[in-house]
């Protein structure tokens, strides 16, 4: 990945050695190194700011037991057939995935108010190093996130009924659109100005997941909300999930839910082909 952006921004990864002296490892060594490093710069925050995991990861265990046990006598499972838990439960993956963006975008302009971004330009390190070692350290989390959702939605009760194979697929659908939203957290902390204003961000974050399969089928909407929820990205993601776990309310009568499982894939690649090239060009644009 950072060799891949180190290409696409054009720009040489590190100062190297005397030109009389040959580098103990290539380009793609210490591109793949720097990236590490910075992961692992962020993923020792949480060691020393214990309240970021509290906040993380404990945000998806309240609102599975809030929306499973508060709310949950009181939906409705498409069909009228099966536990309500057993819907909810693919969708709130999706909606911690989701939501991930935004700690992206915190943590991004964060790093760029307090000049952290500056100083890591200004040393000899691979310049991709940093968006692919915010992307490595985000997907660590978002690994860490889904292992305590799904066991506390085992606690509760639900089961993955179709496979471990349909199951991991699942998850890994999971971490193909969270991957895909870790540009879109990216471009989003180096284009707000402060940290203020990426909390504002969650007006849009809120709908992005409210207006689809999270909570409710598309085909319990109203007639002219259900087309945009049933093609809302976050949609095709939950849809695929409920389908592989074997939980009920997949499928639908529209087309986008129909191939739910190929839009799966299709919508964070798509994602990721717009905002990954927009990440890039805004980080290039900072030195100018």
């Amino acid at each position: 990945m950072s060799d891949v952006l180190d290409a696409v921004t054009g720009t040489a990864p590190r100062s190297g050695p005397a030109p009389d002296t040959e580098p103990a490892h290539g380009r793609a060594y210490w591109a793949l190194a720097d990236t590490l490093n910075i992961a692992r710069r962020h993923l020792t925050h949480f060691r020393r700011q214990p309240v970021l995991i509290a906040w993380q990861l404990g945000f998806p265990i309240i609102s599975v037991l809030l929306y499973g046990f508060v709310f949950g006598e009181a939906m409705k499972v498409p069909g009228g057939e099966g536990d309500y838990k057993d819907f909810l439960m693919p969708g709130m993956f999706v909606m911690t995935m989701a939501f991930g963006f935004m700690n992206t975008a915190m943590g991004v302009v964060t790093d760029a108010q307090k000049g952290v971004i500056d100083r890591f330009r200004s040393m000899p390190m691979a310049p991709s190093a940093v968006a692919a070692g915010r992307g490595v350290a985000d997907l660590v989390v978002a690994c860490a996130e889904l292992t305590i959702l799904a066991l506390t939605a085992v606690a509760i009760g639900w089961r993955p009924d179709n496979g471990a194979v349909n199951a991991l697929t699942a998850f890994a659908l999971l971490l193909l659109l969270r991957f895909s939203l870790i540009w879109v957290g990216v471009w989003l902390g180096l284009v707000v100005p402060t940290a203020e204003a990426a909390g504002g961000l969650y007006a849009v974050a809120f709908p992005l997941t409210m207006i689809s399969s999270v909570f409710v089928a598309p085909s319990l909407m109203p007639d002219w909300l259900a087309p945009v929820a049933a093609w809302n990205p976050v949609s095709s993601t939950g849809t695929a999930a409920r389908d592989l776990f074997g939980n009920p309310g997949a499928g639908g009568a529209s087309w986008v839910e129909q191939h739910a499982g190929l839009m799966a894939v299709v919508w964070p690649l798509v994602v990721t082909a717009v905002f990954l090239p927009l990440a890039v060009r805004r980080f290039q644009a900072l030195s100018r």
